[in-house]
């Protein structure tokens, strides 16, 4: 149905509809882009962790998180960071020196020495507080407790 106008006999009809087929389209490879990426961004790094048995300290998802992959690479938050940068790129980032707090995130895989390297710079970096996080072991998990929940400890 358009609303034109036909002047004169002419045959130019102008249309005053807006054609939102282009716009639809845009917004539906967008929503594709978004459902692809959305679960890639939750995840963060991939990482085996050790398992423990203790006591479960509250973990928040705000916290800032270091990860030490099977390859030795570490991550702050999703972001790759050499280990000769390590601290400095602690030292300004401004949620590790507001909280002086961070989860590390280390997998099971990564030798010992590796892990006190980071730890001893996080700490020359002015943390103080960090927090280990591991798998709970079959028996320590309660059955309220949800399956895949990473558990933080100090």
């Amino acid at each position: 149905m358009g609303m034109g106008s036909n002047r004169g006999g002419s045959g130019r009809v102008t249309m005053s509809e807006i054609n939102v087929t282009p716009m639809v389209d845009v917004m539906l490879v967008l929503l594709i882009i978004f459902m692809v990426t959305a679960p890639l961004i939750q995840q963060g790094v991939k990482v085996n962790l050790p398992e423990a048995r203790a006591a479960a300290v509250e973990a928040s998802d705000k916290k800032l998180v270091l990860s030490i992959d099977a390859q030795k690479r570490i991550y702050i938050g999703e972001a790759e960071v050499p280990a000769a940068e390590l601290e400095t790129k602690l030292a300004s980032n401004a949620k590790a020196q507001a909280d002086k707090e961070l989860y590390l995130h280390a997998d099971r895989d990564v030798p010992y020495g590796v892990v006190v390297d980071v730890m001893a710079a996080a700490q020359r970096a002015g943390i103080t507080n960090v927090g280990m996080i591991t798998d709970p072991t079959t028996a320590a998990r309660a059955p309220s407790s949800t399956k895949g929940k990473k558990e933080a400890r100090r």
